[in-house]
Parts: structure tokens; sequence; C-alpha cells
């Protein structure tokens, strides 16, 4: 991990004066608070190792800087939460996230410092509290179902999981009625409607996750649907129906079980089958060098995304968690070998090529780096994760594993807690043998230092 360098003084510095708007709207709400009102203030370092393996890293050698990401990153955040009573059975949510953020980059430009604002509106609906029945409309965060690092059935929301640092994403804008009594509740969601006029390549995917240099890309989470959950109580289960119909992906159904069987055991379930999804099609040649990108986001078949997981938590604040699954939108096998062998056409190209076609090869090798940039990378996935909690401190391993070719990303998190402050720390390695998919990601290593306080 390179060091933060002290010449960053400079630029994180002008990045605090430059959130000064973000500092007057922190102290505002501090001062007029009222008892429905609060938020968050933080401020977050991360920094980032690059791999020496995979296509992007064999186009920055042939072409140094083509396409280098951000090594470090300083991030100043507000997220001010406020709920307003209006008259009759109304009222009125918001969560605003004001940011600023400054990161280093050492591409075909030179090494420099970027700054950016971040700043988006979360959350802003207004709400009718009907008695049993519940109605919103606006931008609103919607997650449904039971697993933790996947969720085969988070039709609406569709949340970025296992991110290095959780804060509240950007909602999506529905309309929705919810119905509720003791032991059931449904829900009726049309999300995205205002983009039902939009072509279908406008509304493939959503860059709103919660890293500005995004991990992963969120396919369908702004295609238009109409979407509907059913809960039912049975004993110590929780048993849920999903059914979703998008413009252009179709229907999809869904089913999830959590059931806590002890004290200590708590097992969950989930399935999902889909007639159509978003995600990445290769439409050039195999051998040939391509003039124009070959990856292009396009409507793809059928299939089932299924989640099996169960949980122990033991009287030592010690909790052990293990899910497995398989997303069928993530690219099958064969492709993955395709992807393979055209990288190693690819890598002998460059070898045997002239210096001249040095940045036409680099600029392919970097265009190969796009089925990287998707929500699930392999079909067949395997997640561990222990955690011992005792008082204010959190402590917790997790490891992610791709059984197809043992790629592996493992992690190491501390969280501790002291009133309204909150301090957290995260690191996470992708590894595996050279041809195993996370051992090929254009970061190696990445590495969290966030300081939260509250008010």
């Amino acid at each position: 991990m390179k060091p933060w360098r002290p010449h960053a003084r400079g630029p994180v510095l002008r990045a605090v004066l430059r959130s000064a708007p973000l500092l007057a709207a922190l102290t505002l709400s501090t001062v007029l608070r009222a008892a429905d009102s609060g938020g968050e203030l933080t401020l977050r370092l991360d920094a980032r190792r690059s791999n020496g393996r995979g296509p992007l890293a064999l186009a920055n050698r042939l072409q140094p800087g083509l396409a280098a990401p951000a090594e470090e990153q300083g991030r100043l955040m507000a997220e001010l939460r406020h709920r307003q009573r209006l008259p009759g059975d109304l009222s009125l949510g918001a969560k605003v996230l004001l940011a600023h953020g400054v990161e280093y980059t050492d591409d075909e430009w030179g090494s420099r410092w970027k700054g950016r604002d971040e700043s988006r509106v979360n959350e802003l609906h207004l709400d009718a509290d009907l008695g049993a029945w519940q109605l919103s409309a606006g931008r609103k965060v919607l997650g449904w179902d039971v697993g933790y690092a996947f969720r085969p059935n988070d039709v609406v929301q569709q949340e970025e999981r296992r991110a290095l640092f959780g804060q509240t994403p950007m909602g999506r804008p529905l309309l929705m009625v919810e119905h509720f009594d003791a032991d059931t509740a449904w829900s009726l969601v049309l999300v995205n409607g205002q983009r039902l006029r939009e072509a279908d390549d406008a509304t493939r995917d959503s860059d709103d996750t919660q890293d500005s240099r995004r991990a992963r890309r969120v396919f369908g989470a702004e295609e238009p649907a109409l979407a509907a959950r059913a809960y039912a109580r049975a004993g110590d289960a929780d048993l849920h129906a999903f059914a979703r119909l998008g413009r252009h992906t179709g229907a999809s159904l869904g089913a999830a079980l959590a059931w806590v069987a002890s004290e200590e055991i708590e097992l969950h379930a989930s399935w999902r089958g889909f007639r159509a999804h978003d995600g990445w099609r290769f439409a050039g040649s195999s051998t040939a060098l391509s003039s124009t990108h070959p990856w292009a986001q396009a409507t793809l078949g059928g299939g089932a995304q299924w989640l099996l997981g169960a949980q122990w938590t033991g009287s030592a604040r010690v909790s052990l968690l293990a899910e497995l699954w398989h997303d069928g939108t993530a690219p099958a096998d064969a492709a993955w070998r395709d992807w393979s062998a055209r990288n190693r056409g690819l890598a002998a190209l460059a070898q045997a090529a002239s210096p001249a076609l040095d940045r036409a090869v680099a600029g392919n090798l970097a265009w190969q780096a796009a089925p990287l940039d998707a929500p699930g990378l392999r079909r067949d996935n395997l997640y561990l994760r222990a955690a011992w909690q005792p008082e204010d401190l959190t402590l917790a391993l997790d490891l992610l594993l791709h059984p197809a070719d043992r790629g592996r990303a493992v992690g190491a998190s501390l969280q501790w807690r002291a009133g309204r402050f909150r301090l957290d720390a995260t690191l996470r390695h992708y590894g595996g043998p050279r041809s195993a998919v996370l051992a090929q990601l254009p970061t190696r290593r990445a590495a969290l230092l966030a300081a939260t306080i509250a008010f």
C-alpha cells in the first residue's frame, strides 16, 4: 500500500475549504435541530494498490497511465436527515448527502489531485399514514430480501452489497402502497416511472454506488418496473413472496424464508427466476483488434438466482455466517474462458506487434476490463464471515470464494463506537491463481479509514 503523500495536504485543505456550504449546512442543522432531525459528519480516507495482473495492468504497461485507477482518495461527507410532520396524516422525509472529495491519479495526463462534488439527495418522499395503509411517493430507499452478502430478490433498490463502508445508498424514485396487520404485509411499487419514455439503453445501469470510483456497476436499477412483495409470519419463520415486471427484462418471481431455529441459529434462503436480465455482451472479433469498444450493455437471457445461508450467534458475542449462492446474471464459465483466451491473444500480439500498434493493443486490453465492472462476477459463490463484538467494539473477518477458479477476496474490519463517535477501518485483498477473475481486478488491495460523529 503506497503511503499518503505529504503533498496531499494542499488538495485536502482546498477540498475542506470548498466544502464550506457543507459545513454551514451542518452547523445550521445542529443549531435548529428538531426532535426528528439529525445526521452524521464523516471524514473518510481510502487507499488502493493497483493490480499487476489482468488486462488493465498489461494495458498500462504498454501505454503507461492509459487507464490508471485512483490510488488515494479523501472525502468529507455530511448526511442530514429530517422528517417533517404535515397537516393531516402526511409527513415529509429527507436524507441529503453533502460531500466533497479529492483523488490522486497517475495517468497519461500526469500525476495530480482532482477534486469533485459528490453531493446527492438520497431520499425525499411524501408519506401518508392511513392506519393499516401506507402511501409513499418520491425518492426512497427500499431494500428487500433476507441475505447478507447477496440478495436475489432486492428487485427495487438493488443495493450494492459488501461495500467497504456502510452508508445510505441513493433511493429509487417510486410510488408505493403498503398494507400491514399483525402477521402479514404487502407492498406494490412502481419504480422509475419517470423513465418510461426513455430508451432501454438509458435505463440499463446506475452509478450511485457508495464509492465514487465504483467497484461494481448496478445493472437494471434504473429500469422502469412494477414490483410487489407479500410477507407473512408463521411461528418463528418469516415468509416472503416477490414479483417484478420490468419494461425490457420482463417478468420475474421469487420467494424467501428466514427461520429462527433456536436462540443461537438462524437459517435463511432466497430464490428468484427471471425471463431476462441486463449485462455485458461481447460484439467484437475474438482474434482481431477492435476499432471501437467491443463490449456493450444488452438485454440477455433468463435464468435463476438462489441463496442458502445460516448464522450462529454465541453467548460470548461471537457470530459466524455462511452463505452459498448462485447468480444466473453473472457471466457463464464458458464466457470467462473466452474472455481469458482473448486476453492471452492480445498479450501475444503485444509481444509480436510493432511499437506503432502498442496503443491499439493497449486500448483493446483496457476494454477487456469491462466485464469486471458488474454486480456479480462468477455464478457460484461461497461467503464466510466471523465477528466478535465485545461492548463497543466489532472485529470481523470475511472471505468471498469463487469455487470455479479459486479466486478470493479476503477482508478484515474494525468498528469502534464511543457515544456519538464511530471509527471504521477496513482492509480487503483480492487474489487467487493468476487465471482467477478476482485476481485480475484493477485493484489488488483496498484500505479504508473513516471517522464519524453523529449529531
